[in-house]
């Protein structure tokens, strides 16, 4: 039998979690388990994608600033 695990409001928010992959052959997939995998893969790739644009638009900022400083000196 799987372990349950017990859920907060939001996990993603508190933890960082690893998904894993075993090969399990059965007559049909588990859809369910399959779409939350894939789901979950989307949602981490977005927030990277989201941190790194996040970290860029901060670092053209910064490099803004530091311009306009200068060339006020």
């Amino acid at each position: 039998m799987s372990k349950k695990r017990r859920r907060g409001k939001n996990p993603r928010d508190t933890r960082e979690y690893r998904l894993s992959v075993r090969a399990v052959r059965r007559e049909t997939p588990d859809v369910n388990k399959l779409a939350r995998a894939i789901i979950d893969l989307a949602m981490a790739q977005v927030e990277r994608e989201a941190q790194a644009e996040q970290e860029a638009q901060t670092a053209s900022e910064v490099a803004a600033h530091d311009d306009t400083r200068n060339a006020s000196e």
